[in-house]
C-alpha cells in the first residue's frame, strides 16, 4: 500500500493570507501541529523555498513519545499550493482553493505501509481540524 493516495480537506472560515501564514510560519505551526490534545509541537521549522527544509517535532506531553515530522519543499506557490517530500520518500501536497467565506484546504499524501490507512486519514485529518480551529480562533481577533 506505499502507493496509495490519502485525501484529507477543511474549509477554514478566514482570509487566504491569514490562512497561509498559519500554515508555513513555524510560530503558528507550533500552535496546531498535533493530532490530539495530549500531544504537542514543541518546534517547528519551515525554510519556505524549494529545496528548504521543513520540521516539525511531535510529542507527546507526557514525554513517553516523540518524533521529528521532516521533509523538504518540493514545491512553494505562495497562497496556493506546498508539496513536500517526506524523509522517508512520500510525499505530501497541500493545495488552498478560496472560497465564498474562506478557504479549503486539501491534502493528498501517501499513505505509509505500517499503519492502517483509516489511522492514517484520521490522524492527519484531526491535525487539519486543529489547523481550522486554530486560524479561526485567530482570525477572530479585532
Amino acid at each position: 500500500m506505499p502507493n496509495q493516495k490519502i485525501a484529507i480537506d477543511a474549509t477554514v472560515a478566514a482570509p487566504l493570507a491569514d490562512v497561509w501564514e498559519a500554515f508555513t510560519t513555524p510560530a503558528a505551526i507550533t500552535q496546531w501541529n498535533y493530532a490530539s490534545d495530549d500531544w504537542c509541537c514543541p518546534h517547528a521549522e519551515a525554510d519556505l523555498r524549494v529545496g528548504g527544509i521543513y520540521n516539525a517535532r511531535m510529542e507527546a506531553k507526557d514525554g513517553s513519545f516523540g518524533f521529528d515530522f521532516a521533509a523538504i519543499y518540493e514545491e512553494v506557490t505562495p497562497e496556493s499550493a506546498v508539496t513536500l517530500a517526506l524523509a522517508d520518500g512520500r510525499k505530501a501536497r497541500t493545495t488552498f482553493e478560496p472560497l465564498q467565506g474562506g478557504v479549503k484546504v486539501t491534502t493528498v499524501f501517501d499513505a505509509e505501509g505500517v499503519n492502517p490507512v483509516e489511522m492514517q486519514r484520521n490522524g492527519w485529518q484531526a491535525i487539519l481540524d486543529n489547523f481550522k480551529n486554530y486560524v479561526e480562533t485567530q482570525s477572530c481577533r479585532a
